[in-house]
């Protein structure tokens, strides 16, 4: 295919429509600045939109600084950006697109019709009549020989050159939609230092007996309180949901603790932890319930009418636990407050909600500037940082957007002035 004219971004050029990367665009040009904002696929956003169809959970009400501590990986620098731009903002920010929010019964925020469609659009439609030129089935493919900025287009493989750059291009997670982590050893042979992705709020692996799977994959073990080591070495407990599915267990539990369990199958190979399948019951009333007599009844008909312990977990007790354990009250007790389980591994990171890992902080200065290349800008989940689902994640993103965004435009303003070159940055 023959080359396609050569691309000139005259101010300030986004790469990725995320929402990190509509959030650079925008901020970029509320600063004044020309905006150029390069897209794979056929329309922006995509990823945002299949998050929100369950229900768009775009932030979360808890309070700063115990908001910031929900970030296991780069919490500091995230909160950074959070002091520019937090949850209460990013309400307010789609409260100028139109859209209302509220906050759920667990602290999380969600748009008034729960869509993410319509916020979308509202923003799209804004950012084009702010002067934001969105051009799609525009792929980043790295450098050219040159080192020019290189495209696969429609009309055939471009050539960029822009004074300022924005990278937003996700992590590895649900690749379908664009993000597949192919930029890693793009930047990293241009001395961009990154670490190899990994899968983040994902599901974890165990190996079901065919019955169970049969009988109870897709079913809710709620609630439960998780026991487990933290990678500081230190007990911790959790209570929670999750799910039972047919390769082990997910669900936002299982999210809320990732870190600490992927942790644990980094160094040992496999993470163990322990579910109470009874929080509400302390230990000694569970074992009175299976010390009285049973009156003729079977131990399954004692544990659902004395413990109302049935369906799915009753049915893990049966296959976690060894047959002699089942016949000494104490010793099941214990084990219903305190069930082992052993995880063999982390799903794949393109069935992760998100990912951990890509460009190492340490590379990345405060105003999101890449260390390495000048006048080039990270953002978004590109960043090696870190959250569980609930809101977080969006915010982070947004917030690192618009920092992004601001430094690129005051990195263009700058170039042009009286004792900078304005000739084009190219790598």
């Amino acid at each position: 295919m023959p080359q396609a004219p050569d691309l000139h971004g005259p101010g300030v050029v986004v790469i990725g429509g995320g929402p990190a990367g509509l959030m650079a665009a925008e901020a970029a040009r509320a600063a004044g600045i020309e905006v150029d904002l390069f897209e794979a696929k056929p329309s922006v956003g995509r990823k945002f939109l299949i998050a929100g169809r369950g229900g768009l959970n775009l932030s979360h009400a808890e309070a700063r600084p115990a908001f910031d501590r929900r970030y296991s990986r780069g919490g500091e620098r995230v909160a950074d950006w959070l002091d520019d731009f937090d949850g209460p903002a990013l309400r307010d920010w789609a409260r100028g697109l139109g859209i209302e929010t509220f906050v759920g019964s667990s602290g999380r925020v969600f748009p008034s019709d729960l869509k993410a469609a319509p916020l979308l659009r509202a923003w799209v439609a804004r950012l084009r009549a702010q002067g934001v030129r969105l051009h799609m089935r525009h792929r980043w493919t790295g450098f050219d020989a040159g080192g020019a900025i290189s495209f696969d287009t429609p009309q055939g493989p471009r050539r960029l050159e822009a004074k300022a750059v924005v990278l937003a291009l996700g992590g590895g997670s649900w690749p379908q939609l664009g993000s597949d982590g192919a930029w890693l050893p793009w930047l990293a042979a241009r001395g961009v230092p990154v670490q190899a992705l990994e899968a983040s709020n994902c599901g974890f692996e165990h190996p079901w007996s065919e019955h169970l799977r049969q009988g109870f994959a897709g079913a809710p073990l709620k609630p439960v309180i998780a026991h487990w080591t933290a990678a500081d070495g230190q007990p911790r407990q959790r209570q929670g949901e999750c799910v039972l599915s047919e390769y082990g267990l997910e669900g936002s539990l299982l999210y809320a603790i990732g870190p600490d369990l992927r942790e644990q199958l980094r160094r040992e190979g496999r993470a163990r932890l322990q579910l109470d399948l009874l929080p509400g019951s302390p230990v000694e009333r569970v074992r009175e319930a299976l010390t009285q007599p049973r009156a003729g009844r079977s131990l399954s008909e004692t544990l659902r009418r004395r413990l109302r312990l049935d369906g799915v977990k009753a049915a893990l007790l049966r296959e976690l636990l060894p047959a002699a354990v089942f016949a000494d009250a104490v010793q099941l007790a214990s084990a219903i407050k305190a069930l082992p389980l052993t995880l063999r591994a982390a799903r794949p990171i393109a069935e992760a909600i998100s990912t951990a890992g890509g460009l190492a902080l340490e590379g990345i200065d405060p105003r999101l500037a890449i260390r390495a290349l000048p006048g080039w800008f990270a953002c978004g989940e590109m960043l090696d940082w870190d959250a569980p689902t609930g809101g977080y994640l969006l915010t982070a993103c947004f917030a690192s957007g618009a920092r992004a965004g601001r430094a690129a435009a005051a990195h263009v303003t700058a170039s042009a002035g009286p004792n900078r070159s304005s000739s084009p940055c190219r790598t």
